[in-house]
Parts: C-alpha cells; sequence; structure tokens
C-alpha cells in the first residue's frame, strides 16, 4: 500500500486541489481537460502501484512458504539418508561378523584339541614325578 508521505500520493492530491480549483474556473478549457487527463493517469498510476505492490508482497508469502516447506522436505531426506546409510553399516558389520566367525571356528576347534592334549601332558609330567 502506500505509505503516508510517499511523493506520489502527494502529487496526487496537490493536483487533485488544483484541479478542483480550475473546475470552478472553466470546465471546458483545454488546461482543465489536461489537468482532468493527469489525475486519470495518476490515479491509474497510483493503483498500479498499489497491485504491484500487494503482488510482491504474495510472491513473498508464497516464496517464504515454499522455502519453509523445501527445508522440512530437505530435512526428512537428509533423515532418511543417514538412517540407510547406519542401516547399511550394520548390514556390513553384521557380514563381516559373520565371516569372522568363519574364520574363528577353526581356530577353537584347534584350541580345544590342543587344550586336551595339554592336560594330558600336564597329567602325565605330575604322575611321573
Amino acid at each position: 500500500m502506500v505509505a503516508k508521505g510517499d511523493p506520489l500520493e502527494e502529487k496526487l492530491l496537490e493536483e487533485l486541489q488544483l484541479n478542483q480549483g480550475t473546475a470552478k474556473r472553466d470546465v471546458n478549457s483545454p488546461l482543465f481537460l489536461i489537468r482532468e487527463k493527469e489525475m486519470e493517469i495518476s490515479g491509474r498510476v497510483l493503483a498500479a502501484k498499489q497491485e504491484a505492490e500487494r503482488v510482491v508482497a504474495e510472491a513473498r508469502r508464497k516464496a517464504a512458504e515454499v522455502l519453509n516447506r523445501t527445508e522440512v522436505e530437505a530435512e526428512k531426506a537428509a533423515e532418511e539418508y543417514q538412517a540407510k546409510l547406519v542401516a547399511d553399516a550394520e548390514a556390513e558389520v553384521a557380514a563381516m561378523r559373520g565371516g569372522f566367525d568363519d574364520e574363528v571356528a577353526p581356530i577353537q576347534q584347534g584350541i580345544r584339541q590342543r587344550k586336551a592334549k595339554a592336560v594330558v601332558a600336564v597329567v602325565e609330567m605330575v604322575t611321573r614325578v
């Protein structure tokens, strides 16, 4: 909207007062007709300016809505991506653990066999003494 003290509004009011003074003198004079046309054009300019300000305000409001919606969607997408990365990492760890179990099983079997032989050897040493 037009702010108080706006030069365009002041000019419009000034022309209106001048036009009213001229109208009292001579309605059919060319000067009166020119001023009347100027007033009409000034009114259209003022209306166009107000409409432009309204359109800009509406565009700013819509832009803010789009920005907010985009930020929310981006945050949601980031959270989903992070959850996917965590799930992938957990699956990879589980796969690694499964591979370790396959490698550890023969080692544990060997330990059990050697432990039995070690027990027999210790018992033989103790009984010889």
